[in-house]
């Protein structure tokens, strides 16, 4: 499996469940999920509003690797395959799925040994 590591830094924003959409979240790589008891947005750092917004917690700070897809629906494993050795090395992720692929963000500080650890483990990383 092929994987790449994507340039920038990224944060993971929390909002008030009945929280608008944020118009400083409309570039770039964007996730938002809303449930009853939040909406999520992940973004590039860069664009989350350093005053922040009401109600908003961020965590910054993340590194993103992305699966090179499309990937079938059929595959299973791929996020197991990925997060079962990093977590033997105590490298915790935030995982994104889309239509096409996976996502996952890992600690800036953690991202050269989680690289590191996915090529020994049979990755190639571009």
């Amino acid at each position: 499996m092929k994987l790449k590591r994507e340039e920038g830094g990224y944060s993971v924003c929390r909002l008030d469940p009945g929280a608008s959409f944020p118009a400083w979240a409309s570039s770039g790589f964007v996730s938002a999920t809303r449930t009853e008891a939040e909406l999520s947005i992940v973004c590039e750092s860069a664009l989350v509003p350093r005053e922040g917004a009401p109600g908003m917690k961020e965590e910054g700070g993340w590194g993103m690797i992305r699966v090179i897809g499309p990937l079938d629906f059929g595959l299973v494993g791929v996020i197991s395959s990925i997060a079962k050795p990093l977590a033997d090395y105590r490298i915790s992720i935030f995982s994104i799925s889309t239509f096409d692929t996976d996502y996952f963000l890992v600690k800036e500080e953690k991202i050269a040994l989680a690289l590191d650890v996915l090529r020994r483990f049979g990755f190639e990383v571009q």
